[in-house]
């Protein structure tokens, strides 16, 4: 079969070194009968220089025989022949030899644009192989599916879009700026009082970007002391300081690689950190601790506050150049005051929500507990209202919330405003608001730019608060007398 092989046109003796000829002769016959597949090598004109064992034992022939012969002598439908006129490379071509399907490749060998000769391999015995390697590729993909899926939620993210519950036109446009936010890589910067939801939009985004495979690592500035702040942000190398690790640890930079980084209560972070932020945001570069070498990180980066940090770069508290690289995209959360409507339909998710958690049915709120949850002001926002019905979930007595199921801070606030049954949700609100204004002017001593700052609005919009409730000063003193005997 040796001798067979360097007749073949595609095989040149040059230097005289015959021993080294069939050598590689013998290492390239053993290779092709040792493959699965069938190959046969044919010259120019058709003729068999070369047929492997596996084709000769599938096909019930000796493969030695084959030698010589035409390839339309030896494989019936063969195209060999044709392949070689036509220099053309036949692909995963179906080919029938005794009734069975078969998938096959005829690949002419070229040198200076002349056939030398053709390789033919059969790729699969049965066609129907291909489907049942098609159907094992579609089962492969529905499991990394599956791993994409399990790798999200050991990310240390819990929120997607779909968690952010809310009809208000406010919560609508939010969503659509977050969804917008998420196809791009640019900074993100959150603001609203505590407990809005900020980091719910901020893993919401990181959800439903490109990097949600990737890890999204928090940090909370106002948590860490500052003396902590740089390893923690940069990480350290082994020994740094006293007490650094051996093998040193990365930090959060590091740690979000290819991820989003959400530093929460941006305004916490101590001003002597903030240009070394400043300097990793646009390079792109951190170097840790300690460290003697740069090391290039890609991350996203979200932050969030609910201080007014425009205030605080006025004050000195916060560098302007800053602000403006992390104010490119820019998402404020109105407080759940200011969006009644929003309470309801969040309060329905939350009780889902808590179902699911404790394996428990489904709970319900009647119209008269549904009028105390919106009038109520919600200083906490969201965070309250999660809390205050994750505790009144926790000791009901049956699968419907009624007022006096929930705690006396709640209940009380309808005894107060002395609530009847034919009062609209608009008069219990109202009702509502204006209690609450006459409790913050009474702790004021009717300081109107002090209590505009607790209810967290503009002093203007509290006046045409006490001119829409008929609120003045005298009222207002006898109100304060009114709760100091409280």
């Amino acid at each position: 079969m040796s001798d067979k092989l360097q007749d073949c046109p595609a095989i040149r003796i040059e230097n005289g070194d015959i021993s080294s000829l069939r050598e590689k002769t013998e290492m390239l016959e053993l290779i092709l009968d040792n493959i699965y597949n069938g190959v046969m090598v044919t010259d120019p004109e058709g003729y068999v220089k070369f047929f492997n064992a596996p084709y000769g034992q599938y096909l019930g022939v000796d493969p030695k025989q084959q030698i010589g012969k035409h390839c339309t002598q030896v494989i019936e439908n063969t195209r060999m022949h044709i392949v070689a006129k036509t220099g053309k490379a036949e692909i995963n071509q179906s080919h029938s030899i005794k009734g069975q399907n078969m998938v096959v490749q005829r690949i002419p060998i070229k040198k200076d644009g002349k056939v030398l000769a053709v390789f033919g391999q059969v790729m699969f015995k049965d066609v129907r192989d291909v489907g049942k390697l098609a159907r094992k590729l579609s089962m492969l993909e529905s499991k990394v599916e599956l791993y994409e899926r399990e790798l999200i939620s050991l990310r240390s993210t819990r929120y997607t879009m779909d968690s952010i519950a809310g009809t208000s036109e406010t919560i609508g446009s939010l969503k659509k700026e977050a969804l917008k936010a998420a196809a791009t890589n640019l900074p993100v910067l959150i603001t609203g009082e505590s407990g809005t939801g900020k980091e719910l939009f901020a893993q919401a985004i990181h959800n439903a970007s490109p990097r949600r495979l990737n890890p999204f690592v928090r940090i909370n500035c106002a948590a860490i002391p500052r003396e902590l702040m740089e390893s923690e942000l940069f990480g350290y190398d082994r020994g740094a300081f006293t007490g650094a690790t051996y093998k040193g640890k990365p930090g959060k930079f590091e740690l979000a690689n290819r991820g989003t980084l959400f530093l929460d209560e941006i305004g916490d972070l101590p001003l002597e950190m903030q240009p070394k932020l400043l300097r990793v945001l646009e390079e792109k570069e951190v170097e840790r601790v300690g460290g003697t070498s740069l090391i290039r990180v890609d991350f996203r980066v979200i932050a969030a506050s609910n201080q007014n940090l425009e205030t605080m770069m006025i004050d000195g508290r916060f560098r302007k150049d800053l602000f403006y690289r992390l104010n490119v995209i820019f998402l404020n959360i109105k407080p759940l005051r200011e969006r009644p409507e929003d309470i309801m339909p969040l309060s329905l998710h939350i009780l889902d929500q808590l179902a699911r958690d404790y394996s428990i049915p489904s709970i319900r709120i009647n119209s008269k507990t549904e009028a105390i949850l919106s009038s109520y002001l919600w200083p906490g926002n969201c965070r309250e209202l999660y809390n205050v019905l994750e505790r009144t979930v926790s000791s009901l007595e049956g699968k419907v919330i009624r007022p006096e199921d929930l705690p006396i801070q709640i209940y009380s606030t309808q005894k107060k405003c002395g609530l009847s049954s034919r009062m609209t949700l608009k008069d219990v609100q109202g009702m509502a608001e204006k209690e609450a204004i006459l409790s913050v002017l009474a702790t004021t001593k009717n300081n109107k730019a002090a209590a505009a700052r607790l209810l967290g609005i503009h002093r203007t919009l509290l006046y045409k608060k006490l001119n829409k409730h008929g609120i003045d000063s005298e009222s207002t003193q006898q109100e304060s007398s009114r709760f100091d005997t409280l």
